[in-house]
């Protein structure tokens, strides 16, 4: 299979996982004059047929198994938006066939295996993506050019996200209680979001993650709320609280430096809002919240020969830091990163 545009200049697209963020990134691409949404894999053939209705792809090109996708449709890029556990698998058998990936967070439910995605993202010529929608929002990219890409430096940081998760621990039924497939509970599946986020928008180096977990479940898999602290080469830290057992969504990510600090705030899962506070105590609302469309980026970025606005090794190091807080939680411990998982010294933030 050869990794080409359609001869229409369309990048043909199979999308892998159809729940409801499998249906929007369809909708995503379905929207888009760039791309084409040629197939469809999911293990529910229930499922398959509803969403091969809405987005016009024929029972012809839908799938029960995401590598017969693979073998027998004619395809430029692939879509992941299956359960964590199935990423990397998916994702390095997509790149071995020369496919551009847009993979849906996290990374992996390893360090080893989100090391490994990551080198083999930047050693190929195929745009591999992370679907961190807030790499598209205005406010998260304002953050980034004034942190990571900018003169100042972060002084001090928290982070918040609350979710109603009870239902699936009573139940212990949808897959995200399946430990192959979840990989862990809320912070690796929610509260991935404003670690990666405080991540990216800063730059900033974690050396030690000290974290103090409640699991639903004696084998410590589960978390159900945790609070931890993240401390960064430059002496900054970052208190990060993350829970699934509060009745709504809620995010704040407050981020201080010498000049102030920007406050990003969300509710529900609408489009992230920020304002600035200035050092007289001002308050400031400069950035819009609409987001960009992940899929168009990513298209963009394949057309263009640009690197995506969401990388692996972005997802890398929100992987290191979740695991390392899993590993500080259950031990009761501080962990050094580098001691816990020496292959970084080959792998500079």
């Amino acid at each position: 299979m050869e990794n080409e545009m359609h001869s229409e200049g369309s990048l043909r697209v199979g999308l892998v996982g159809l729940g409801s963020l499998g249906i929007r990134l369809g909708r995503e691409f379905d929207r888009l004059s760039g791309a084409e949404l040629v197939a469809l894999a999911d293990v529910s053939q229930e499922i398959l047929g509803s969403a091969g209705r809405e987005l016009g792809v024929p029972m012809s090109e839908q799938y029960a198994e995401y590598e017969t996708m693979l073998d027998e449709a004619s395809l430029d890029a692939v879509a992941i938006a299956t359960p964590n556990g199935l990423h990397y698998d998916q994702a390095t058998t997509a790149l071995d066939r020369g496919l551009h990936v847009l993979c849906e967070k996290p990374l992996s439910t390893t360090v080893s295996d989100a090391l490994d995605l990551t080198r083999r993202a930047e050693s190929g010529e195929e745009v591999v993506m992370l679907g961190y929608q807030r790499h598209l929002n205005p406010a998260f990219i304002a953050g980034r050019e004034r942190w990571a890409l900018g003169e100042l430096r972060p002084t001090f940081i928290t982070g918040e996200i609350t979710h109603d998760w009870r239902e699936y621990y009573e139940e212990m039924t949808d897959w995200r209680m399946d430990p192959e497939l979840s990989g862990g509970g809320h912070l690796l599946n929610v509260g991935t979001h404003i670690i990666e986020a405080i991540l990216w928008m800063t730059n900033l180096t974690p050396t030690h993650v000290t974290a103090n977990i409640e699991f639903h479940d004696e084998e410590q898999l589960f978390d159900k709320q945790t609070s931890m602290l993240v401390e960064f080469e430059n002496g900054t830290v970052a208190n990060i609280a993350d829970t699934g057992i509060v009745p709504r969504t809620r995010e704040h990510i407050h981020i201080w430096d010498d000049e102030g600090a920007v406050y990003f705030e969300g509710r529900e899962w609408d489009d992230r809002t920020a304002y600035t506070i200035d050092t007289e105590g001002t308050e400031h609302r400069p950035y819009p919240s609409d987001c960009g469309s992940k899929a168009a980026a990513f298209v963009e970025s394949i057309a263009d020969g640009t690197e995506p606005p969401s990388t692996a090794r972005d997802a890398l190091w929100a992987t290191i830091v979740t695991m390392a807080a899993y590993e500080s939680g259950r031990r009761d411990e501080r962990i050094d990163i580098v001691e816990h998982y020496p292959a970084l010294e080959d792998c500079p933030r």
